[in-house]
């Protein structure tokens, strides 16, 4: 990693002294201290990166809060303080450069919505609907159709007859009722399909 900041800060005595005195003590004054030191470094670093004025300024004061928090697992002996530091920053505005490449999501939007999670009352209006407009289309399809095959459709689905009934109330062959369902079924199909 290469920073861009300045020797001096590298060799700033008692830095490691003041973060291990954070991380064990909570020492606020410590705390102050590397702020002051760290902070206008870290701007002009970030700033360095491409980072504008106010989103390095934020981004410095997310750097310092991790500071707080990690502190007690900083250790000396693998790194300087300014190097942990500046560590810190690099992946915060690494992080920020993701999150700015994300598409924005709108939270709102149904289609993001899995169709387990519509509600109920969302998915018993579009339903209705959907029903409507089939109940249309197959009220045409059947006013299309010869006349005996519609009586024959509507005893043999709308009355639930059996094939034999039929048969026997219009005095044809079982096969012939079978045959004429099959062909009314296909041109209901059809006329359903097109009508879609």
């Amino acid at each position: 990693m290469h920073d861009q900041h300045t020797p001096a800060a590298d060799t700033a005595p008692g830095l490691e002294d003041l973060i291990v005195a954070v991380g064990r003590e909570r020492d606020k004054l410590a705390f102050g201290a590397l702020f002051g030191h760290f902070a206008p470094r870290l701007k002009t670093y970030l700033r360095r990166l491409g980072c504008e004025s106010g989103a390095a300024e934020e981004l410095v004061q997310e750097v310092m809060l991790l500071v707080w928090r990690r502190a007690e697992t900083y250790d000396p002996v693998h790194a300087s303080a300014s190097t942990w530091v500046f560590t810190i920053a690099r992946n915060k505005r690494i992080d920020a450069l993701r999150r700015e490449q994300r598409p924005e999501i709108d939270p709102d939007d149904p289609a993001l919505v899995p169709a387990g999670l519509v509600p109920e009352a969302e998915q018993a209006a579009d339903r209705r609907i959907e029903v409507k407009e089939s109940s249309g289309r197959l009220r045409a399809a059947l006013k299309d159709l010869p006349p005996e095959q519609a009586d024959l459709l509507r005893m043999a689905y709308f009355e639930d007859k059996p094939h034999s009934v039929i048969s026997a109330e219009h005095g044809i062959p079982l096969g012939t009722v079978k045959s004429r369902l099959r062909l009314a079924m296909e041109r209901l199909r059809k006329a359903m399909r097109d009508g879609a």
